[in-house]
């Protein structure tokens, strides 16, 4: 006697059979792209920030398809656009043509198949401008609306909620929150917890103090200015406090971004439909 056995549930579609993803593009799925990067992100943290990026874009997937809306999650980019952190050693970044370039590519592969329920989950500043333009030639070329969802502008958004406010502004900023605690949460065996810095003043380059990466405060006003996280933020952090970020944090913010993230799905579902 033959036993059936019943296939297991992906979401990842890496982990599809060209059968089972020729059945998946007939019922019209909600795609998640997740881009992230790989450099500098504190002397305690994985510089891979794309795998935070995929984690929480497979639990939205999973959360959004539990719900009704069946979503998948397409491989990740994990190679960012350059902007900051070419300083770093063993960093790898795409320029600014490159990203736009890969990202035409991949639009273009899943609009190909009808593939017309997209979001981008994206995990690194860098994306930003690439990502809207992209998305803004879909747009107007196809009239195909396709929103990104910045994980960690978000995240910085929701910290108060969490840590209170003042809190909040101590912890915010580049190797701290959001991304640190989320890493803590995701992946602490990756995490270097005896090497958390101690908070540091805010530093100052030329005798002006550093408002950003790649912006200096002159009496109130942020410059412009053409410089990389080496002289900036030697360390990789800026602005926030690492010794303040916990996997409790991180824990409250994935659930959070996940919720926001399989709402979205579920809208952009409704969109198409």
């Amino acid at each position: 006697m033959t036993q059936t056995v019943s296939p297991a549930v992906k979401r990842r579609m890496a982990e599809m059979t060209a059968a089972e993803m020729r059945a998946a593009v007939q019922r019209r799925p909600v795609v998640l792209l997740a881009l992230g990067s790989f450099e500098d992100q504190g002397p305690h943290a994985p510089m891979g920030d794309y795998l935070s990026a995929d984690a929480v874009a497979l639990r939205i997937a999973e959360r959004a398809s539990e719900a009704g809306t069946e979503t998948l999650l397409a491989p990740v980019l994990p190679f960012g656009g350059a902007d900051y952190f070419a300083s770093m050693p063993g960093g790898i970044s795409l320029s600014q043509a490159a990203l736009r370039a890969v990202l035409d590519d991949m639009l273009a592969c899943l609009l190909r198949h009808g593939l017309k329920r997209i979001v981008v989950i994206n995990g690194h500043g860098g994306n930003v401008q690439a990502i809207h333009e992209a998305t803004q030639r879909v747009w107007l070329e196809q009239g195909v609306l396709v929103p990104s969802f910045y994980l960690w502008r978000v995240g910085y958004g929701l910290l108060p909620a969490i840590l209170g406010a003042e809190t909040a502004r101590k912890a915010s900023g580049h190797g701290a929150d959001p991304l640190s605690s989320v890493a803590m949460h995701l992946f602490p065996a990756l995490m270097r917890p005896d090497l958390v810095p101690d908070a540091a003043p805010a530093p100052e380059f030329r005798g002006l103090k550093v408002a950003g990466f790649a912006s200096l405060n002159l009496d109130g006003a942020e410059i412009g200015v053409p410089l990389e996280a080496a002289q900036l933020a030697p360390n990789g952090v800026m602005h926030g406090d690492p010794r303040l970020c916990s996997a409790a944090t991180g824990a409250a913010l994935v659930d959070r971004l996940v919720e926001i993230g399989a709402s979205l799905a579920a809208r952009v579902a409704a969109w198409d439909a």
